[in-house]
């Protein structure tokens, strides 16, 4: 396992291991002991999965303390643009997003820690997603921002009139109306 960071602080790219041959393949795509040998404090209790088709756009979501969340992302099916937003009150990279290309053939995973915000575009006919969350869903604490912030300039990958985005992610606020109480520790 490779573990690749970012220029945001605790944002981590995993590369599995992963052992082809003519019957297919096989990879661990989690293990413990592997995730604490690279100093990464990560224990997962909850696992998510959607089926998305082409064209839509999922987020920008997160949970807000004490029920946050660090996600494990990985494409079981398909292509998809993940993208974290740093929503941490003083972190250097509030309010900055990464985007990266997650899919079923690469099996590249996205490490995004608590006091990111969270979303995807489906890139592929159809993507499966798997969200390995270290916290349990709370609706209280759920919240959002509006996927198409034009402040935030995030190019989905997707036409022009193609997205296919819920009413429910359309009507979030935009980062510059959230209060959030994520703070960064260095």
């Amino acid at each position: 396992m490779k573990v690749l960071k970012t220029k945001f602080p605790g944002l981590l790219i995993i590369e599995p291991d992963v052992f082809n041959d003519a019957r297919g393949y096989f990879f661990e795509s989690y293990n413990n002991q592997k995730f604490w040998l690279n100093n990464i404090t990560y224990e997962p209790v909850q696992d998510n999965e959607s089926s998305s088709s082409r064209g839509v756009i999922r987020g920008l979501h997160y949970q807000e303390e004490p029920f946050a969340q660090a996600k494990l992302i990985r494409v079981i099916q398909g292509r998809i643009y993940d993208v974290a937003l740093d929503i941490r009150q003083g972190s250097p990279t509030f309010g900055k997003w990464y985007g990266l290309i997650i899919d079923s053939e690469k099996k590249l995973q996205f490490l995004i820690p608590k006091g990111f915000a969270h979303g995807f575009s489906v890139l592929s006919e159809r993507a499966i997603v798997l969200y390995k969350c270290d916290n349990n869903y709370s609706v209280t604490h759920e919240r959002g921002i509006n996927v198409m912030d034009a402040s935030l300039n995030i190019d989905w990958m997707i036409d022009k009139g193609k997205e296919i985005i819920s009413p429910k992610d359309l009507k979030q606020p935009l980062l510059k109306d959230i209060a959030t109480n994520f703070t960064f520790k260095r």
